[in-house]
């Protein structure tokens, strides 16, 4: 099965401080058609006023990503955590058996723009953790989340998560995929990407169950490939 998911068909939700569109079913936006992709459950592609953000609040048994595109978050929570995620970087939680924590645009005068990813985890109940990185840019894919790639985060979910980056050397970066899992999900952040015969553009997804993928792009082009189960 393939089918794209456009970005002007998201949910959305506006709270004055917070503008959000939602890929997938999540709070008050509730669309049955649209629940996830396998064990990937959200993909809320968030931007936040400067000096606002999302208060103390507490998860337990989901992986949580975030990608920060724009802007910086600051982090903290109740394993004594407290972070700046500038651009350009991955932030992972594990909720595990419990955790509070909270993000907030951490400049008073700048916007803030990232995506926030939830993934349903592989084992319930463990000890809550952290990490942080940030991966050289370089055309092709990047594995961002993958137990079996020297430099990947580390995951307690079945889901691969790759970063793709376009190139202008040559005109475009082609790059292929061959997955472990059994579908995969695509979101465009930037640019133009080509993928089994449809162009995204950003805030578009792709959902494919396909046995190996090629994506192509420019240099403005970037996407987050998610290898699924």
């Amino acid at each position: 099965m393939t089918y794209v998911r456009p970005a002007t068909e998201r949910g959305r939700a506006q709270f004055g401080w917070l503008d959000s569109h939602h890929s997938f079913s999540f709070g008050n936006y509730y669309d049955p058609n649209h629940m996830g992709v396998s064990v990937l459950r959200v993909i809320n592609d968030d931007r936040v006023d400067p000096g606002a953000g999302f208060g103390a609040h507490g998860h337990r048994d989901m992986e949580i990503l975030s990608y920060v595109l724009e802007g910086e978050i600051e982090h903290r929570d109740s394993m004594g955590n407290i972070k700046r995620i500038p651009a350009g970087d991955f932030q992972i939680m594990s909720a595990g058996t419990g955790v509070m924590h909270s993000e907030y645009n951490a400049s008073d005068t700048e916007p803030l723009h990232f995506l926030q990813i939830w993934l349903l985890p592989n084992a319930m109940q463990v000890t809550p953790r952290y990490d942080q990185r940030a991966f050289a840019r370089r055309p092709g894919g990047t594995a961002i989340l993958h137990p079996g790639e020297p430099g990947a985060m580390h995951v307690h979910s079945d889901a691969r998560l790759w970063r793709y980056l376009g190139s202008s050397d040559s005109g475009s970066a082609e790059w292929t995929l061959v997955p472990e899992g059994q579908q995969l999900y695509v979101h465009s952040v930037s640019g133009q990407i080509q993928v089994a015969g449809h162009t995204l553009n950003p805030g578009d997804g792709i959902a494919l169950n396909d046995r190996s993928i090629t994506l192509t792009g420019d240099s403005s082009a970037e996407a987050l490939v998610f290898d699924l189960p």
